[in-house]
């Protein structure tokens, strides 16, 4: 029998791979637990198309400290975090595995995140959310800090208004609701913030580096050096950056060829926003023009992005992931799959869908048609039936 083997798992974009992911794949790799990533294909949570594809993000984790690298479909990728951490723990702990979610967070102490986790799945913040439904013009986000003050004070508040405190949060709570083998491993987020640049010595985030990559901006000395090789390469035979902006036409024309009832249908729609979007998807002339008919204090930029792709990919409401499809490993990384008791079917190749549940096939056909679409945001497409056609990364 095979011994079972511990995993480190971290549920990630790599959009790029910057100096903070190779700190965190390094203190991974120091557990001498395999380390497994649970990757977001080519649309990410921010509803935007990845700069660099699935594939190339892949191998640059494989070649920075990954043994493993499964898919997070399109469904979760493009969610907002409740539903991208449920995702992605999902298919952590459908290995089968023990060992530990690793997630980096701006306070990174469990002291701190376990009580708000808790109080957010009581019964105790549903009657303190429902208390705040008369203040009218302001955010979920918002409302949620204004429960979680009234049940443990302003000191855990604040947890929630710092991006990713909010996802290791959620983390919590799904490895909580699932009963997951996996142990959470918060890590401090080091370097600059999502919403400011780098200062002199730190690492530049993921956001300051996408803003360069699509201004043309240099790199050097500024990632990983496999990352500035990959991205290079890329940008030389026109397969980066993935652009929103490059998709502009094609989503305000599907958003204008869409009836009043099918912007219900989208996820995570509510509190009339379908109406909002709908009405500007009949005036707005740009992408920016459209964000900004449908800005207001009670929906994030975020959020309406994703809703804007969901609509144009044409993204169901979806539960929970139903297959574990592997983009990428290392001999480390097969044995994994060896030791593992899987709780949902494995997918190496892509013809091995052909024998999954009807489910399963209709998510992977949307993340095809999804790729085929991906492709028209780069500055030279490829042709339809990558995802089809992409063999298993291997290294």
């Amino acid at each position: 029998m095979t011994e079972k083997m511990k995993i480190s798992a971290v549920i990630c974009e790599l959009n790029p791979l910057h100096f903070g992911h190779l700190r965190l794949l390094s203190l991974m790799r120091e557990t001498q637990n395999a380390v497994v990533c649970v990757l977001s294909g080519n649309f990410v949570q921010r509803g935007e198309p990845a700069v660099l594809d699935k594939w190339t993000r892949a191998r640059l984790a494989l070649e920075n400290g990954a043994d493993l690298v499964l898919e997070l479909p399109l469904p979760w990728a493009m969610s907002g975090a409740e539903h991208f951490a449920s995702g992605g723990v999902t298919l952590g702990n459908a290995l089968g595995l023990e060992g530990a979610l690793y997630f980096g967070c701006e306070d990174a102490d469990l002291s701190l995140l376990e009580p708000v986790s808790n109080a957010l799945l009581s019964p105790e913040f549903s009657e303190a959310l429902k208390k705040t439904e008369e203040e009218e013009g302001i955010s979920f986000a918002k409302r949620r800090e204004k429960a979680v003050e009234a049940l443990l004070g302003n000191q855990f508040c604040a947890l929630l208004r710092k991006p990713n405190n909010i996802l290791a949060i959620e983390y919590l709570k799904a490895l909580k609701k699932t009963g997951s083998s996996l142990a959470p491993a918060p890590v401090p987020r080091i370097g600059a913030g999502h919403d400011r640049k780098a200062k002199q010595g730190e690492f530049h985030s993921a956001g300051e580096l996408r803003e360069m990559i699509l201004n043309e901006k240099p790199l050097s000395g500024l990632v990983p050096e496999r990352t500035e090789k990959a991205l290079t390469d890329a940008l030389r035979l026109g397969r980066a950056p993935g652009s929103l902006q490059v998709l502009e036409r094609p989503i305000l024309s599907k958003l204008r060829s869409m009836p009043k009832e099918a912007f219900s249908a989208l996820p995570d729609i509510s509190e009339g926003l379908e109406n909002k979007l709908y009405l500007a998807s009949r005036k707005a002339g740009s992408l920016e023009e459209l964000f900004a008919l449908c800005k207001s204090k009670r929906y994030s930029h975020a959020r309406i992005r994703r809703l804007v792709l969901s609509a144009f990919l044409e993204v169901p409401v979806s539960g929970l992931p139903p297959y574990l499809r592997v983009l990428g490993m290392n001999p480390k990384g097969e044995q994994v799959l060896k030791s593992a008791s899987p709780a949902l079917p494995i997918a190496i190749r892509p013809t091995e869908f052909q024998r999954l549940s009807p489910e399963s096939q209709e998510i992977y056909q949307l993340e095809s048609r999804a790729d085929d679409l991906y492709a028209l945001s780069l500055p030279l497409p490829y042709p339809c039936g990558r995802d089809q056609r992409e063999a298993l990364i291997k290294l």
